[in-house]
């Protein structure tokens, strides 16, 4: 470590300060030394007495209301000029660090295999998200959403059924039961056979009936499912590992407490990472 940085604008303040400080905690030591050996107290007492004690009535002392005045002034100075937000700071060179790591990573990461975004997904979900979904995504006995059953006509039905606080989007919380019994499964069958990227259902025979509930939900999310331009989720995109980014550049109004966004933030992911999270959460209901 460079003790006398003097290069090191902070630094060189820091030592300026310092000598003015010895400079004038000398004087100021040996004024008083002087006074105690040479002066005799004069002038008129205070009323009060503790003890037989009393205090002179002296003024405020001229050079300490001119400390005070001059301390006042280069607190705004320091602030303004000699310490300029644009200035070193820790918290600035972390971010730089942060930033330059962020577009090696993106680098190397550029292209990819299935394989290596599977491993990185596991690893970030294993540190991200098991705290409220579980280690194997099942949500903890219902603490949060079920990863197992995302992403498929299942997680649809469960959607249904239970509603969805949703991801802050203006038409606000999807209400529980809007459809029920046979009606909710028939909208599940079709919304995963024609409108998401699950593109098959375990029910066929229902689809037809499921397109024709299906305007109790356009209402919402538009008759083509899109989300009418961002009013609503996209459902075109659920089962996929885009519609997993999306939920983590938003953040998402759960049953247990608000899941925060992953997008640039305290928290942030890079895209890859985001995409690499997004393609384990979609094995998770195929496993």
């Amino acid at each position: 470590m460079k003790w006398l940085n003097l290069q090191d604008n902070i630094n060189l303040l820091s030592l300026i300060g310092f000598a003015v400080l010895m400079i004038v905690s000398c004087f100021v030591v040996g004024l008083y030394m002087k006074q105690m050996k040479t002066r005799k107290s004069e002038g008129e007492l205070c009323d009060e007495v503790y003890d037989g004690i009393s205090e002179y009535k002296n003024n405020l002392p001229v050079g300490w209301a001119a400390m005070f005045v001059l301390l006042i002034f280069w607190a705004i100075w320091y602030f303004l000029v000699g310490y300029p937000l644009n200035s070193y700071s820790q918290i600035g060179e972390y971010n730089d660090e942060v930033r330059a790591y962020n577009e090696k990573f993106s680098s190397v990461f550029a292209n990819p295999s299935k394989e290596t975004l599977f491993a990185m997904g596991e690893s970030l979900f294993l540190v991200e998200c098991v705290v409220c979904h579980g280690i194997s995504g099942d949500g903890i006995d219902g603490k949060a959403a079920n990863l197992k059953i995302w992403g498929s006509e299942d997680g649809i039905l469960e959607a249904i059924h239970k509603g969805s606080k949703g991801l802050d989007y203006p038409l606000g919380e999807m209400p529980a039961d809007n459809l029920t019994g046979q009606d909710a499964k028939a909208v599940a069958a079709f919304v995963a056979k024609e409108i998401s990227a699950i593109k098959s259902t375990k029910h066929p025979e229902l689809v037809k009936q499921g397109r024709a509930q299906w305007g109790v939900c356009a209402a919402c999310h538009g008759d083509d499912g899109k989300g009418m331009d961002g009013m609503a989720p996209d459902l075109t995109k659920y089962g996929s590992a885009e519609f997993v980014v999306e939920v983590l550049n938003r953040g998402k109004h759960g049953f247990i407490g608000q899941m925060p966004n992953f997008g640039n933030n305290g928290r942030g992911l890079s895209d890859i990472q985001k995409r690499a999270v997004g393609e384990y959460i979609s094995t998770l209901s195929k496993n």
